[in-house]
């Protein structure tokens, strides 16, 4: 077990720094497990709310501000982009200055990100502080893992991880009901300015709650040359991911970036072998759990995000759902998070991470199998049964994963191993959206023109059925103004026939990719390092 000493650096006012991390549990708010997980779940609550509220105002955005579809595309990207790349760095900053400053630091630069985007009249500060955001957002998420870590005992880690992925499955599945309640209801603006109160009560509560944790050989240098290593690799492998639907993924361009992001990962991993101080020990990796928990968190994404992608559109374009309507029907997802996340907290803790986590992916891969059988007529009982189905395979993995990775890392890494769980989760959403879109586009435009030919509508030319294609990817019936009422009805017929077709397939894969992570699964066990934390406090 790794040794370690717990630091009060909280300020002058506070107690003098503190003895080895057996001591006596501290007395009052300051440093109490529960309450210092109430306020990282606020502060957390925000980046995985921003990651799906945004894409409800996305159309609002663009009429208010006269903006283009491209310049719309990086609100998203820009956001995912910075969240991405800075994770693993910002971790390390709160493994070297301590994770309640970084936390806070994140949680002002956040809020303060928001309000300023609400207060923007053009596009381009719109997107310039959607990166800030990203930024800011990376510097909390580790912090906040690294903060629960160090406070709660072993025996409470697990379920304390279970209400933190509860927050954050709610936040993301929530944010696009909340999100068109506030634009039908309010303005987009409100989108980001609802984010100015949380964070004043997130860094409120954290001046006076959280205690400063940090390890007796917490590192004291930074790694420069590696950051820059690693930041560019990521970029590169997230701009080809984010790139290439509209590229092309056989485009030499897309390749170009994976190739650099290939050579980028390459030398970071050599530098890190020389340096005294390395940004991320690649010993650190010889742990096969917390490897494989980093692989099985990247698969988990891949099949959630990516699956989850399609079924928006599903909902809104082929059953002519609202937003909130559409939101509505994702309840079950949301509320088996909500329910399964501390109750898998619990299980792991009595049975160890290998079981929950095989049986979660196994429900995933049986969920998204079902979801792969779903059609236009498909009623909301039968969604609702593959929606709940998700959630609840989801929480365990979610939870599981989570403690596989920071539970298995030393201390003075705790910061790096939430970086690693986070950025794993953030490429697995990028590469599951962007493989699985491939999957979807190819089958629409193998499908579409044969489907058009056979329901008896005039031939397209090739131009025309580009256009058309691109409409049905998104489940958009290609019906042009005066179009004939009977004519429309089997143009909508076809498109809806068809990017259901395409849905099906890329649910498939899905479940193949949740399969793969069954077996990853497999190679888990409870964190090694986990009982390391929880220096101070009362349960």
């Amino acid at each position: 077990m790794t040794s370690q000493t717990t630091i009060d650096t909280t300020g002058p006012g506070d107690k003098a720094p503190s003895a080895p991390s057996d001591r006596s549990p501290a007395s009052g708010l300051r440093g109490h497990p529960w309450f210092t997980l109430i306020t990282v779940a606020v502060g957390v609550m925000m980046v995985a709310l921003d990651g799906t509220i945004v894409a409800i105002a996305n159309p609002a955005i663009q009429s208010d501000l006269k903006a283009s579809f491209a310049d719309v595309q990086w609100i998203t990207n820009g956001y995912f982009l910075a969240l991405a790349v800075s994770l693993i760095t910002a971790g390390k900053l709160g493994d070297r200055f301590g994770h309640r400053q970084t936390f806070l630091i994140g949680v002002i630069g956040f809020a303060a990100a928001s309000g300023a985007i609400g207060l923007s009249d053009s596009i381009a500060p719109v997107v310039a502080f959607r990166v800030l955001q990203g930024v800011f957002g990376a510097l909390l998420m580790p912090a906040a893992l690294g903060l629960l870590r160090a406070t709660f005992p072993a025996e409470k880690l697990n379920m304390a991880i279970g209400i933190w992925g509860m927050v954050i499955g709610a936040s993301t599945a929530g944010g696009p009901i909340l999100g068109g309640v506030l634009v039908e209801q309010v303005n987009w603006q409100s989108v980001f300015f609802i984010n100015v109160p949380v964070g004043i009560l997130a860094v409120a509560l954290g001046v006076f709650i959280l205690l400063d944790h940090r390890a007796e050989n917490a590192p004291r240098s930074f790694d420069i040359l590696g950051i820059a290593l690693l930041s560019a690799a990521m970029f590169c492998l997230v701009w080809a991911l984010i790139k290439a639907p509209e590229w092309g993924w056989g485009a030499g361009t897309t390749w170009t970036f994976v190739l650099a992001s290939v050579v980028g990962f390459a030398l970071f991993a050599l530098w890190e072998t020389k340096v005294k101080e390395p940004l991320i020990p690649l010993t650190l990796f010889r742990s096969l759990p917390l490897s494989a928990g980093v692989v099985l968190m990247v698969l988990m994404a891949i099949a959630f995000m990516g699956g989850l992608f399609f079924v928006t559109f599903y909902l809104q374009n082929v059953h002519g759902m609202s937003p909130i309507d559409a939101g509505l029907h994702l309840l079950p997802l949301t509320g088996m998070m909500i329910v399964g996340s501390p109750l898998a907290g619990a299980m792991i803790t009595k049975l160890g991470p290998r079981v929950p986590l095989a049986g979660g992916m196994a429900a995933v891969a049986i969920a998204m199998f079902g979801m792969s059988t779903l059609d236009a007529g498909t009623g909301s009982g039968l969604m609702s049964l593959w929606f709940a189905l998700l959630g609840l395979g989801l929480a365990p993995v979610m939870v599981g994963a989570t403690e596989v990775i920071v539970g298995n890392a030393p201390m003075e890494l705790s910061g790096v191993a939430g970086g690693l769980q986070q950025a794993a989760m953030q490429i697995g959403g990028s590469l599951g959206t962007a493989v699985l879109g491939a999957v979807m586009a190819s089958k629409v435009d193998s499908d579409l023109a044969g489907n058009w030919k056979d329901a008896g509508l005039p031939d397209l030319t090739p131009a025309q059925l580009d256009q058309a294609s691109e409409a049905v990817q998104v489940g958009v019936p290609p019906v042009a103004k005066g179009t004939p009422e009977a004519i429309a009805a089997k143009i909508t017929d076809v498109a809806h026939d068809t990017f259901v077709s395409g849905m099906s397939l890329a649910s498939l894969v899905a479940a193949g990719v949740a399969v793969v992570a069954v077996l990853v699964a497999m190679l888990t066990k409870r964190g090694e390092n986990a009982e390391a934390g929880a220096g101070v406090g009362h349960i």
